[in-house]
């Protein structure tokens, strides 16, 4: 399973409550966010998005992938009844325009993919404002200009392949109950 969207789109919180709810059912359960702060990957990721300038907006990037693949490669073949990953394949929706457009079709085409892939969506204003009274460092995406311009990309994207769009801008309880909708 995988579950996407932009910064401050609930991603994480959505995917702990459906990990906990599953588990309550008695299902096995992997979680796994990116980027990740166990490994040299996710951390460097972590630190490139809050500077500025290209050559960091590249190393995150890098990271980012290369803790995606990372990943994949030590957890997507092991037996569970869900592996969830968080922030997976849009994060090519934070590259420039029209790299985003070849990453995802490459990405899509080469890593594992779920029936169940979710795009939280999450109005730019929303997003930005959730992450004004929760974070004290801005990372470099989160600015309400580029949140604007990585949803458009990402919604383009989420399209064209087989996302479920969910609209986050409602109540939590409404959004998870409309995801558990979809898996039983």
């Amino acid at each position: 399973m995988i579950i996407d969207g932009l910064d401050a789109s609930g991603k994480s919180t959505h995917a702990l409550r459906l990990s906990s709810f599953l588990k309550r059912q008695g299902r096995t359960v992997f979680l796994r966010i990116h980027p990740s702060g166990d490994n040299y990957f996710g951390v460097q990721a972590k630190q490139f998005l809050y500077l500025k300038g290209k050559g960091a907006h590249f190393a995150a990037a890098l990271f980012y992938m290369l803790d995606v693949i990372r990943s994949i490669l030590l957890y997507s073949w092991r037996r569970y009844d869900y592996v969830v990953f968080v922030r997976y394949l849009m994060g090519t929706a934070y590259l420039p325009s029209p790299l985003h457009r070849i990453a995802y079709h490459f990405f899509a085409s080469t890593v594992p993919t779920s029936n169940f892939m979710f795009f939280l969506d999450v109005k730019p204003a929303e997003a930005h404002r959730r992450i004004r009274n929760t974070r004290k460092r801005l990372e470099m995406f989160e600015s309400l200009d580029e949140l604007e311009q990585t949803r458009r990309k990402a919604l383009s994207l989420a399209l064209l392949d087989n996302w479920t769009i969910i609209d986050t801008n409602k109540p939590m309880g409404a959004v998870e109950t409309e995801i558990r909708s979809f898996l039983f």
